[in-house]
């Protein structure tokens, strides 16, 4: 399907949504209202989220650089069900500018992605890629993305989605530099401070 950021399109309409709710650390002054879904053919896996947000900022422009400070998506998977502590991070800012690690060991050992593997990856994004001042308004916005397996499979062996399989997985919301700081999951984290990279919370994602 066509990668443009429309949440509202038909192919989206047939799947499910998740709501990312759960915080970590201290509730913000503002909490945003954050969904996400999922789809697959045969050759990718799609991810779309869609944020009713405020105080929104994105200035970070460099693949894998520090685009959780900025107003920030995350999906955290580990597509190889007999490994489910190895997970790629998929974090996006706003702006549409993508980190992606695939981490055997949570902040030791990881392989950052390589331009060439991440030029692969496919994202739309509904607002302008550099948000500098941030704004104080309310604002809807969405990020859509086209993962091939064939890329995850450089890294990884992938338990490729049909009826039935199963990935770990969460889902986050953040904005860690913004003057709204916040740590939003789905998949609930117990611990006293915000840190993503715990697959041992991580939810389970069943493929129908």
């Amino acid at each position: 399907m066509k990668i443009d950021g429309a949440w509202d399109k038909k192919e989206w309409k047939r799947a499910k949504s998740v709501k990312i709710t759960h915080y970590m650390g201290a509730i913000p002054k503002f909490t945003p209202e954050t969904e996400a879904k999922l789809l697959y053919d045969d050759n990718n896996i799609y991810l779309i989220f869609k944020v009713n947000d405020q105080f929104v900022k994105s200035t970070v422009t460099e693949y894998n650089g520090n685009v959780s400070g900025d107003s920030c998506v995350e999906f955290f998977f580990a597509p190889d069900s007999d490994k489910p502590l190895h997970y790629f991070n998929l974090e996006v800012n706003a702006g549409g500018t993508p980190l992606i690690f695939y981490v055997t060991k949570p902040w030791t050992e990881y392989t950052k992605l390589e331009a060439k593997s991440i030029d692969q990856i496919e994202i739309a994004h509904s607002l302008p890629k550099v948000i500098d001042p941030e704004r104080s308004e309310p604002v809807t916005w969405t990020i859509e993305c086209r993962i091939p397996f064939s890329v995850l499979k450089q890294f990884s062996n992938v338990t490729v989605p049909k009826p039935g399989a199963v990935w770990k997985a969460n889902f986050y919301k953040t904005g860690s530099r913004t003057s709204n700081p916040h740590w939003l999951t789905w998949s609930f984290v117990d611990h006293p401070k915000p840190n993503f990279h715990l697959p041992e919370f991580f939810g389970k994602i069943l493929f129908e």
